[in-house]
């Protein structure tokens, strides 16, 4: 997401209740050899258990693999699931960081591993580890949920998933570093991994290292990420091209392709949210004499967008009093807001007030992530609001569950503590970003659409799938089509990009029949890229 993963967890959370420790491996004090490797069994035949704040990320590489079957469509698909750690080394071959990821792969693969893809999935923040995918979307297990309720507390509904992917590719989740189990080791810092073009390598060296260790080098390979983990899909493809590691398939979910699009004095974004705001007033029947094809009423304001609003946006003071009583009444009826409030606000109506204002006469606020799920404020006098209903709706279910799986039934045991998401990586995240073709020159903003642009025109075979909701006011669906649009690419290469959308929001999965939607759609996208 554009800011942080989840704006309302505001500690990090000990998911494991008493994992006992390994015995085996060496921790990152010990890279001098000084160290010793793990802790003595006592009289009474237990593993010394380490405080979870003290604990350390092992260097040598663990994992726990366990089997399980799925009921999918009819068929019964039989699998591996490993859970397990990555270590990345530098230049020098120094280990600088170990990354957790949970792989699902068929057993017995038909035509073996070399006709097998195999998709490593990540989300984004920047901050956030990869439970949202991973527990919610194409795991063979899910979260249950039930959009646009809120899921109350637990116990939680969770258990196999009809709509997994693993019918069609093995599936690989990879936490970011500083979330999840991942961890900086020895005296590397985490912040050393804290930039899109740091994280971009880090997940370059982990995803080689995955392929390397499992055979994978001449599997159909495909990148997911949603949210920032687009960004990081965009910028990572290339970094992979240029080592030799090329990607059938890149699917981008929810995405942020040009961080300078949400820097304050640029116009072109109150445009590029346009259609999100109408398509939120649509869905909660703001919108007079409201069209019964929402798709249809949407291009319509795509065009408006793009073409009126943009040319009165692009005038500024120097448009006419006419014209401007013209755009603020097409304005206000594209999204539910009083003509008085768009004149008001000159025109320019943010993110924070749109959620306040479109249902302030019902006292309630829409969600940032999924402007379906409604809230309350104290009051209904203020400007900006508090909290997201879309994130607090579901962030319980979310990371209860993944204690209880990873832990439980995966059977992964550790120490550390999980952390879903990690302030301090979006605090402190480094935007500059390499241009490609650039000499080496760095920009002060991420534009990665360009990096993924250069990739598909050296890799002409690659294909790549745009997904977003209709309701997502985190990433707008406008504001993607804006950046694949001036990608500047051959029509020849064009065609390589397709595009989805679905009655949801950020999380497009949380929607059960738009999960059942974007199976189907990602299937025949597989069938596309990598044909078997």
């Amino acid at each position: 997401m554009k800011r942080t993963a989840l704006t309302a967890l505001a500690t990090v959370l000990l998911l494991s209740a008493a994992p006992a420790a390994f015995a085996t491996h060496a921790y990152a004090d010990d890279m001098d050899g000084k160290g010793e490797a793990a802790a003595a069994d006592k009289k009474d035949s237990q593993e010394e258990k380490i405080d979870a704040a003290t604990a350390r990320a092992p260097i040598d590489e663990q994992a726990s693999t366990t089997s399980h079957t799925i009921q999918v469509h009819g068929q019964t698909l039989a699998y591996k699931a490993t859970a397990g750690t990555l270590t990345i080394r530098d230049d020098d071959g120094k280990p600088v960081a170990s990354l957790f990821y949970v792989a699902y792969a068929l057993d017995n693969p038909k035509g073996g591993l070399n006709h097998r893809p195999v998709t490593f999935l990540y989300n984004g923040g920047p901050g956030s580890s990869s439970i949202w995918l991973h527990m919610g979307s194409l795991g063979p297990m899910r979260v249950k949920t039930s959009s646009p309720d809120h899921m109350g507390s637990a116990p939680f509904s969770f258990g196999p998933n009809e709509d997994t992917l693993l019918d069609k590719t093995d599936l690989v989740f990879i936490d970011a570093i500083g979330t999840g189990y991942s961890r900086p080791l020895g005296k590397t810092e985490a912040k050393t991994f804290w930039g899109v073009d740091q994280d971009a390598d880090a997940y370059a060296k982990a995803i080689s290292r995955y392929i390397l260790l499992n055979g994978r080098t001449n599997s159909p390979k495909f990148l997911f990420g949603e949210s920032y983990g687009t960004t990081r899909s965009s910028a990572l493809v290339y970094n992979l091209h240029q080592r030799g590691v090329d990607m059938n398939g890149v699917t981008l979910l929810s995405s942020w392709l040009n961080t300078a699009a949400s820097e304050p004095g640029f116009d072109l974004n109150y445009a590029e949210y346009l259609p999100s705001y109408a398509a939120t007033a649509w869905f909660h029947n703001k919108i007079a004499n409201k069209p019964a094809d929402e798709a249809a009423f949407l291009a319509e304001v795509r065009a408006w967008a793009a073409g009126p609003y943009a040319a009165a946006l692009f005038k500024g003071d120097a448009i006419s009093p006419q014209e401007f009583d013209q755009v603020a009444q097409q304005l206000a009826a594209y999204t539910g807001l009083p003509v008085d409030y768009v004149k008001k606000a000159k025109l320019r109506v943010n993110l924070e007030r749109f959620r306040r204002e479109l249902l302030r006469d019902q006292g309630r606020i829409t969600g940032r992530l999924d402007s379906r799920y409604l809230g309350q404020e104290e009051d209904t006098a203020g400007e900006a609001t508090s909290y997201d209903p879309a994130d607090t709706a579901i962030s319980g279910a979310f990371v209860g569950a993944a204690g209880d799986y990873i832990t439980g039934e995966l059977k992964f045991k550790t120490n550390l503590e999980y952390r879903p998401s990690y302030y301090k990586a979006g605090e402190a995240w480094d935007f500059h970003h390499a241009i490609v073709n650039g000499g080496g020159q760095k920009a002060n903003v991420s534009p990665v659409y360009l990096d993924l642009a250069q990739t598909m025109r050296e890799n002409p075979h690659m294909k790549v799938f745009s997904l977003n909701g209709w309701y997502d006011l985190a990433t707008p669906f406008f504001e993607t089509e804006y950046d694949l649009d001036h990608m500047l690419l051959d029509p020849a290469i064009k065609a390589n990009l397709s595009y989805a959308y679905y009655p949801s929001g950020h999380m497009v999965y949380l929607n059960p029949d738009a999960l059942k939607q974007m199976h189907s759609d990602l299937a025949r996208f597989y069938d596309m890229a990598a044909p078997q």
